[in-house]
């Protein structure tokens, strides 16, 4: 095992801890600094796979913009930040079996795959990525819808969160 390839496992079990801790603590404001961490970790994969752009695009946006626009969510609504509520249904045991057996299927399916165990070609030195992607973020062919549909998505949110942190007295 290489030394990259013990970094990102590290990197791994970092990022599904913390999202296992997002889903299960009580304390809302917890949760959303464990998703941060779990963000951090997604940030660190892409920066180990030579995708610095994607790196800091998932710390300035993500890390940066919507965590801590959940945690001024929270905080605005002055309520209780701790969940009164049980935090797992009777039905626990049947979404855990499910997610076991869906693993356990695509693990299956994957480790006979030939390209599993392959990595990906250099990326050759004059190839400029992020021009590339800005060209297909704004591109009728390629990524244009989903762009705009992301952005009044996001708007949506915006509102919401302003509807619900306002003062109705």
């Amino acid at each position: 095992m290489t030394f990259l390839q013990i970094i990102f496992l590290l990197f791994a079990a970092v990022i599904l801890g913390s999202a296992l801790m997002v889903v299960t603590t009580r304390n809302m404001i917890h949760a959303a600094l464990w998703l941060i961490a779990a963000l951090f970790g997604v940030a660190a994969v892409y920066a180990l796979l030579n995708a610095g752009f994607l790196a800091v695009v998932q710390v300035v946006v993500y890390i940066g913009a919507i965590a801590i626009l959940f945690i001024f969510a929270v905080m605005l609504t002055r309520r209780e930040m701790r969940d009164k509520g049980p935090q797992l249904n009777k039905n626990w045991w049947m979404a855990a079996l499910i997610s076991v057996v869906t693993f356990g299927g695509l693990f299956g399916l994957l480790s006979n795959w030939a390209g599993f165990s392959k990595t990906a070609a250099e990326i050759p030195a004059g190839l400029d990525a992020v021009e590339q992607l800005g060209i297909a973020l704004v591109s009728p062919d390629a990524y244009v819808l989903p762009f705009e549909v992301a952005s009044i998505l996001l708007l949506a949110a915006l509102i919401g969160a302003v509807y619900v942190a306002f003062n109705k007295e």
